[in-house]
């Protein structure tokens, strides 16, 4: 049985990444490439993972 696994993306060498957390009735963990037009995504934050799971 093969791994599902997803290929390696290209990173561009001068690209920005940023996270926030937007608070209301739903927090919201929001992670964005400042330097791409529309490169983001949105989860619920009790859906994120925490800098510890991520070691």
């Amino acid at each position: 049985m093969e791994p599902d696994t997803v290929a390696p993306a290209k990173v561009a060498a001068e690209s920005e990444v940023m996270a926030s957390v937007e608070e209301g009735p739903t927090d919201t963990f929001i992670i964005a490439d400042v330097s791409t037009d529309d490169a983001y995504m949105t989860l619920p934050l009790v859906d994120a993972a925490s800098l510890p799971e991520w070691r």
